[in-house]
C-alpha cells in the first residue's frame, strides 16, 4: 500500500482545493484497506475481551495482545454456527477480512470463523481439506440423493456403547417399528477411528439389503470429532451406493462428513426422524385416503344406480322396438305420398301430351287434306300458290287425302283485283274448328280449282 497525494473532492468549490473532508478520507482509507488482497482473508489470534452478543444475534468483541487491540464483529449468519461460547480472556483464533466502519472511522475485522486458539491448527487443516475436496466436486449438491420414503432396513455406523445408538434405536422404534436396524459398529474417536468407520461403511454397502445409512456420534470438541473430518472417511461417504445421513455431534458441530453426506442432521435423534416416517401419521393418512376412496366409490355407485333406473324407465329399454316400428310407419306414409305424387304427375303429363297431340293434328297438313282440301304442285314439285303459276295446258299434280291426281290446266279464272280468294277465311277458321266439315262440300270446292 503505497502513499497517495491529496486530491480535491469532486464536488468541492475553489476554496476547498488541495485537502480531504473527513468522509472523503475515510472512504479512501476504506477503499485501500478493503481492496488490498492480503487483507481479504486473514487469521488473527488474540485474547477475547468486551464480548457482547447483541439481541440481533450479532457478536461484538475485541481481540487484543499486550501491545494492541482490534475491534471485531461476527454477524448472526456466522455467529449461529459457533461450536463454543466465547468468554472474556479466552485465547481465540479469528478468520475474516479487514474493513472500515465509516461511522466512527475505525478499522475492524469482519469475522467469518472463530475457534479457540488451541484448535487453530486443526481448523486450518479443516479448511485446507474442505477446499481440496470441494474442488473435486465431492460436495456438489447435484450428487445428493433422495432418502427412501419407507425404508425396510436402516444401517447405523456408530459406537455400540454410545448414546447416539440408543437415541437412534429409540426414535426408530417409536416412529417406524416396521423398519429393521442393522448396526455396523465402529470407533468414533481416536487414531484408529477413520479406518474403523471406512470398514463399517463398506460392510453395509456390501450387504446389499440396506435402504439408508446413518453415520454419527454424540457431541464433543473438534479433536473428538476429527475422525469425521478424515479424508478417507469423507471419500467413503461420497462413494457409498446407499444414501447416507450424517449426524455428528450437536447442531453447532460441522464436519466434512456433513458436506459429503446426502443429508445432514443436527443430532442422531434428528437423523432417525429424517429416515423414518411416523407410522401413526402414515396410518392416519391411510385412514383418510380409505374414507375418501370409500366415499368416492359410494358416490359413483349411487350415480350409476340412478342412471340405470332412469334408463330402465326409458322407452329405449321398456319398448326397444317402438322406435323401429314408428320409423317403418313413417316410411309407409312417405312411400304412399310418393306414389300418389308420382301418379298425379303421370296423369297430368298424359293429359298435357294428349292436348298437344290434338293441336298438332289440327295444324298438320295431312289433317287439312283430310278435311277436303288439295295441294297442287308442278311436275318439279313446286307448290302452285297463284293462277299465274299454272298456264293453260300445263300439267299439275294434285295431292288429296288418300293420294294424288294428274291434271292438265284447260282454263284460268283469276279473281278480280282486291277480292279475297274464296274460302280463305273459312280455311283459317277451319284450323281451330273441332267438327270435321262435310267431305263432299270440300270436294266440290276443290273441284272448282282443278279438274282431272
Amino acid at each position: 500500500m503505497g502513499g497517495f497525494a491529496a486530491r480535491p473532492w469532486p464536488s468541492a468549490g475553489p476554496e476547498q482545493q488541495g485537502f480531504y473532508t473527513v468522509s472523503q478520507l475515510t472512504r479512501v482509507v476504506k477503499a485501500l484497506l478493503e481492496g488490498e488482497p492480503g487483507l481479504r482473508r486473514v487469521a488473527v489470534r488474540g485474547e477475547l475481551s468486551n464480548v457482547t452478543l447483541h439481541t440481533s444475534g450479532h457478536l461484538y468483541f475485541t481481540l487484543k495482545d499486550v501491545q494492541a487491540s482490534l475491534r471485531c464483529v461476527m454477524f448472526r449468519g456466522q455467529a449461529q454456527h459457533l461450536r463454543f461460547r466465547p468468554r472474556e480472556g479466552q485465547d481465540a483464533l479469528a478468520l475474516g477480512s479487514i474493513g472500515v466502519y465509516e461511522r466512527n472511522g475505525q478499522y475492524q475485522l469482519y469475522v467469518d470463523e472463530l475457534v479457540p486458539a488451541g484448535e487453530g491448527q486443526l481448523y486450518a487443516e479443516f479448511q485446507r481439506l474442505k477446499e481440496k475436496l470441494e474442488r473435486e466436486g465431492l460436495f456438489d449438491p447435484t450428487r445428493k440423493r433422495r432418502l427412501p420414503r419407507l425404508p425396510r432396513r436402516v444401517g447405523v455406523v456408530t459406537s455400540p456403547a454410545g448414546a447416539a445408538l440408543r437415541d437412534v434405536v429409540t426414535v426408530l422404534r417409536r416412529r417406524f417399528p416396521a423398519a429393521s436396524i442393522l448396526l455396523s459398529p465402529a470407533l468414533v474417536q481416536g487414531a484408529e477411528a477413520p479406518d474403523s468407520l471406512v470398514r463399517a461403511l463398506g460392510l453395509l454397502a456390501a450387504h446389499g439389503d440396506v435402504d439408508v445409512i446413518i453415520i454419527g456420534r454424540g457431541g464433543g470438541s473438534l479433536e473428538d470429532l476429527w475422525a469425521f473430518n478424515d479424508e478417507r472417511v469423507v471419500r467413503a461417504i461420497a462413494a457409498s451406493p446407499v444414501p447416507i445421513v450424517s449426524a455428528v455431534g450437536h447442531e453447532t458441530d460441522v464436519t466434512l462428513a456433513d458436506f459429503a453426506a446426502d443429508v445432514r442432521a443436527p443430532t442422531p435423534s434428528a437423523a432417525a426422524e429424517l429416515v423414518a416416517p411416523d407410522a401413526r401419521e402414515l396410518a392416519s393418512q391411510a385412514a383418510r385416503l380409505e374414507r375418501r376412496l370409500t366415499q368416492a366409490v359410494s358416490q359413483g355407485l349411487r350415480a350409476r344406480r340412478e342412471r340405470l333406473r332412469l334408463l330402465a324407465r326409458s322407452r329405449v329399454l321398456s319398448q326397444p322396438l317402438r322406435p323401429l316400428q314408428e320409423s317403418r310407419q313413417r316410411l309407409d306414409e312417405l312411400t304412399a305420398r310418393l306414389e300418389a305424387a308420382f301418379g298425379r304427375g303421370v296423369t297430368d303429363r298424359r293429359s298435357a301430351l294428349a292436348h298437344l297431340a290434338a293441336r298438332l293434328e289440327t295444324l298438320s297438313p295431312l289433317g287439312t287434306l283430310a278435311r277436303g282440301y288439295a295441294v297442287a304442285t308442278t311436275p318439279e314439285g313446286r307448290v302452285v300458290h297463284q293462277v299465274g303459276e299454272a298456264p293453260v295446258g300445263s300439267r299439275l299434280l294434285v295431292r288429296v287425302s288418300d293420294g294424288s291426281l294428274g291434271c292438265r290446266v284447260e282454263v284460268q279464272h283469276p279473281l278480280p283485283q282486291g277480292a279475297e280468294p274464296p274460302g280463305r277465311g273459312r280455311e283459317e277458321r277451319a284450323r281451330f274448328r273441332a267438327p270435321e266439315e262435310d267431305r263432299s262440300g270440300s270436294a266440290r270446292r276443290s273441284g272448282g280449282a282443278a279438274r282431272g
